[in-house]
This record gives C-alpha cells, structure tokens and sequence, in this order.
C-alpha cells in the first residue's frame, strides 16, 4: 500500500511499519510470527488542503480486499487482516461511511477493524520505498504493480488530468 498511497497528490509521506499489537518496537519476523498482534500498515500523512480523508479511504477500498481476514492476495496471516486505525476521533465516522459506501462493491462482507491508532512502528529501513526499489521483483510485479494501476485509473476518472 505504500506505492499506492505515495502517487496520490496531497499525500506528504508514506511509512511502512506495523501497529495495532501490544508489542513495543517489533520486528518483520516477530510480527510474521502472528504473536505481537501487529498488522503490517502504511502511516499516511497528507496535507488536508489537497486531498481529504475520504478520497484516501476511496483508495484504500479499490487497493485493497476488505473482505479477507488474515489475508490479503498471496499473503496469509494475523498481520495481514485489514485494518485502519486513526489519530483523530473525529475521523472514526468518515471511516464507517466509506465503510458502508464501499460495502456494497463487494460480494462478501467488510471485516476491516476500525480502532484508534494507540502506537506505530516503523518497518526496518529495507522495507522503505520498496516496490520502488524492487521494481522487477516478482512480488511487486504480480501484487503491487497491478494495485498501483488500480489506482492510477481511479484518479485518472476521478481527477482529470492526473
């Protein structure tokens, strides 16, 4: 979601990291493990004067499965699931109407968990940037590119001239 987020205007900074557990300061292969009760996140800082909450949440529903628990495409596990956590209790009902909004472009029910942001860590510096960096890796090829495409088109019909 990193390389999704990071082509969106208005979006100052995108950071891979891992959030929504009780461990502090964990690694990739302590949360891989399903035991901290991490999910790996982006943290999404954006300029409110140029793009809004809701056309982020826009994207996140047209780039990523919202009905899988535990999984997203190829990736299985607890740290997976789908989630937003927020910074502001202001925006706990703007993510429950894109919620509903979105919820009727799936077939099987939304099972994002929606809980506010208690602490964030940062991945481990290699994650950084990471499909940018590993642009022929089969990985991003087959599962990153084609959401980045996803959404190049939504802006593109959304925002012309993108």
């Amino acid at each position: 979601m990193e390389a999704v987020f990071q082509q969106i205007p208005g979006v100052v900074e995108v950071t891979p990291g891992y959030a929504g557990g009780w461990k502090a300061r964990p690694t990739y292969a302590e949360v891989c493990t399903g035991t901290t009760g991490h999910a790996e996140v982006v943290r999404v800082v954006y300029d409110p004067r140029k793009v809004d909450l809701s056309f982020l949440l826009d994207v996140f529903f047209h780039a990523h499965d919202p009905t899988t628990p535990d999984r997203q495409g190829p990736d299985v596990g607890p740290q997976y699931r789908s989630i937003i956590l927020y910074g502001h209790p202001e925006d706990e009902p703007v993510i429950r109407r894109a919620m509903h909004k979105h919820s009727r472009r799936f077939r099987d029910p939304i099972v994002t968990e929606v809980r506010p942001l208690e602490a964030f860590w940062p991945a481990e510096a290699y994650h950084h940037r990471y499909a940018e960096r590993n642009p022929h890796n089969p990985y991003c090829r087959l599962v990153i590119q084609p959401k980045v495409k996803t959404v190049q088109a939504l802006l593109s019909r959304l925002r012309p001239g993108f």
